[in-house]
Order: structure tokens, then C-alpha cells, then sequence
């Protein structure tokens, strides 16, 4: 199976000017643990986890005040379309991170979470009869 058939295409988008607050409230409403961060000034693309809002409320810094560009990873590792899942999942746990960018042509098409691989690797269970 490939990252295309278990990737996510609704990608929450959010600029580094965005709070976490309102950013933590986004992935909430979306039901999502990552946030791709598109910054227009740098045309670069980087990500902000549940993860890194946790260390910042967890450090006591006022999520009402911090802006999601001062905790968003840039240097990140992307995937494409056509990478099968056992390269995802060697990808995610050699880097420790939970979520991956899937790029074609230069920009976001979806992301997927190491939930996503899970659940193609999970056989789905039957009903008992």
C-alpha cells in the first residue's frame, strides 16, 4: 500500500502569524494532531504538532500570545504520493515524529499520521455472529 491510498487530502493550513490557541483550537475542531504552517514571506512550508503545543503551555508560555511560526518545524522530512507505507513508517520513526507532509509538485497534497498507517496495517474486525 502507498502513502497516497491512506493519506489525509484535508490538510489543515495555518499561517505562522496564527496563535496557538487558535491554532490548538483548529486541530481540535478538525479532529487532527498536526497543522501545516504555509508562510507566504519565506514560500516555505513547515509543520506544527499537538506535541509542540503541549511543550509550549507545558514551558508556561501564554498560548494567547505565542505564534505558531516560533514553534513550527521547518526542517522537515516530506513525503510523496508514491512512497509505500513501510517507507513512511522507517521515515517517522528514524526522525521521532508522528506525521508526515505528502508533496507533489512543490506543495501539500496531504498528510499522513502514523494513525493512518496503523489502520491500513490493522486487519479490520469482524462482527461476531
Amino acid at each position: 500500500m502507498l502513502v497516497r491510498d491512506a493519506m489525509s487530502t484535508l490538510v489543515l493550513t495555518i499561517g505562522p502569524e496564527h496563535t496557538l490557541r487558535r491554532a490548538a483550537s483548529l486541530m481540535a475542531d478538525r479532529r487532527v494532531g498536526a497543522a501545516v504552517v504555509l508562510d507566504p514571506e519565506t514560500c516555505g512550508v513547515g509543520i506544527l504538532t499537538e506535541r509542540d503545543v503541549l511543550r509550549s503551555v507545558g514551558a508556561g508560555q501564554d498560548p494567547d500570545r505565542e505564534r505558531a511560526g516560533a514553534h513550527t518545524t521547518t526542517d522537515v522530512v516530506f513525503a510523496a504520493p508514491s512512497w509505500t507505507l513501510a517507507e513512511a513508517a522507517t521515515a517517522m520513526t528514524s526522525g521521532g515524529f508522528r506525521h508526515l507532509i505528502v508533496l507533489r509538485d512543490g506543495g501539500p497534497v496531504g498528510i499522513v499520521s502514523v494513525r493512518d498507517i496503523v489502520r491500513c496495517w490493522t486487519p479490520v474486525p469482524t462482527a461476531a455472529v
